[in-house]
Formats: structure tokens, C-alpha cells, sequence
């Protein structure tokens, strides 16, 4: 019988997005700026602890935007095609090929391997994944780089962004059974995703539900960076604080329950 279930988040979390994701937020906001701003990762950081910047096509948009407002114009006067911002993006991160992925994707360290998984599985946790990444991208790593054959998975296409709890809760209705009472465990690496266990909270009251707040890598080299980091997503909901989500072993979830 399943003793919990823990649902992943993708980016930071499964896969090291620095020199991936946030490189082409730095790319996107460097083109549309004309040079004029390229975001470094402590600004993308500050942007995503307000909170509501998961979806990076948004921050790219919005970290420009704010460059222009520095600079004196209004937001309303530039003219920024949201769907050329989304082009140019996707085209630093999945590549040039449609077909054939070249871009900063194909670059991307995984933080775990599938015998994480499988471990998880042989003491009766079940697991799935809920992230604002495309379902094209996810599956991408899950099923190409992992190896996983048939992962469960709520991606961007299929629920509101976060901190909107939705998706966390489809994720969880699919993988639950005739068990609604198992608690759940969310692993994510912002604050938008310690906001969505607050959400969920609120929205299924009768269900446990547990944030657990992983490091992103570009942290963990400096420990003043790594302190004030994880002290961002414990004021954001987190339980506890992982600097790697391997860490998150079927133990630690018992001690955590």
C-alpha cells in the first residue's frame, strides 16, 4: 500500500536549468533590451522569488520590461510581441532543428538517475511530476535522458501556472487511487512552488500536504548564497530544505510524515 506520494518538480529539481532555461532568459532579455541588459543568475533569482515568474517566457518579458521602465519609457508605449519573445527563446533553448533538438536543452546535467525512482517505487511511494516546463520539454528529460517509461506527468499545456494548486492536484488525483488520505510531498526549487503546497492547503484541507524546498545548483557553491536561499524557500512554505533531491529517500520521507 502506497505510504505517500511525492510529485517533482522539473527544472532545478531533475535537471540543472542555469546554463539552459536561465541562459536563454539572459539571452531573450539581452535581444529585446538591444543589448542593453543581460539579467545575471542573482537577478533571475529575485525575480523568481516574487513568486509569480515561473513561467520564463513571462519573466524574459517582464525583466525587459522593467529595463525599459529603468530607462523611462512606459510599458504601454513599447510594443513588445509576447509571441516573438516566445520564438526567439525557444529557439536558444530547444535549438534550431524542430525535429532534432540542438539548443541549450541538449546541455542540461541531470541531478538524479532512474534507480532514484525505482528505489522510491520498492518502498511503496508513489511519485509523479508537475511542472511549468512544455510537455515537450519535460518529457524530454524524463523519458530521453532518464530513461522513464511512462512517467506521470502535469506539464504547462495541462493546468494554470503556479502558485495556482491545479495542476499539483491532478497530478495527485491521477496517482492516489482509492486512497485519497495519502499525504503528498512537493519538490521544488522556488517560492512559487512552496506557494502552490500553501494553495493546496487551503483548496483539500483534509489532505496532508508537505513542501519540500530543493537548492538549485547555482547556489550551492557559495554558502551565504545557500543560506539566504533556502531561508527564502522556508518563509515561502517549505518544510524542509534539500540540497539535492536525492537526499529525499524513502527515511527522510518517514521522518518528514
Amino acid at each position: 500500500m502506497t505510504s505517500a506520494i511525492i510529485v517533482f518538480d522539473i527544472d532545478g529539481v531533475i535537471r540543472d536549468v542555469g546554463k539552459s532555461y536561465r541562459r536563454a532568459i539572459a539571452d531573450t532579455v539581452e535581444k529585446f533590451t538591444n543589448g542593453g541588459y543581460r539579467p545575471t543568475m542573482d537577478d533571475i533569482d529575485c525575480l523568481k522569488s516574487e513568486g509569480i515568474w515561473n513561467n520564463d517566457w513571462e519573466g524574459s518579458r517582464e525583466l525587459t520590461y522593467r529595463y525599459w521602465e529603468k530607462e523611462g519609457q512606459e510599458r504601454s508605449s513599447l510594443n513588445l510581441n509576447y509571441q516573438a519573445i516566445i520564438d526567439f527563446f525557444q529557439s536558444c533553448y530547444r535549438g534550431s532543428d524542430p525535429n532534432n533538438w540542438n539548443g541549450y536543452i541538449t546541455t542540461e546535467p541531470l541531478l538524479v538517475q532512474i534507480d532514484y525512482f525505482n528505489a522510491l517505487s520498492a518502498q511503496d511511494i508513489t511519485w509523479g511530476f508537475f511542472s511549468g516546463a512544455t510537455r515537450g520539454s519535460a518529457e524530454y528529460v524524463l523519458k530521453k535522458r532518464l530513461g522513464l517509461k511512462a512517467p506521470l506527468l502535469v506539464a504547462m499545456e495541462d493546468a494554470p501556472g503556479k502558485p495556482d494548486p491545479t495542476g499539483l492536484f491532478a497530478t495527485v488525483r491521477q496517482l492516489e487511487g482509492e486512497s485519497p488520505s495519502i499525504p503528498v510531498l512537493y519538490a521544488g526549487d522556488t517560492v512559487a512552488d512552496m506557494q502552490t503546497i500553501i494553495a493546496a492547503r487551503k483548496g483539500q484541507p483534509q489532505r496532508k500536504w508537505i513542501g519540500i524546498g530543493v537548492l538549485p545548483p547555482h547556489v550551492l557553491e557559495d554558502s551565504q548564497r545557500r543560506e539566504a536561499y533556502a531561508t527564502t524557500l522556508k518563509e515561502a512554505g517549505a518544510s524542509l530544505v534539500l540540497n539535492a533531491v536525492k537526499d529525499l529517500t524513502a527515511a527522510r520521507v518517514q521522518q518528514v510524515l
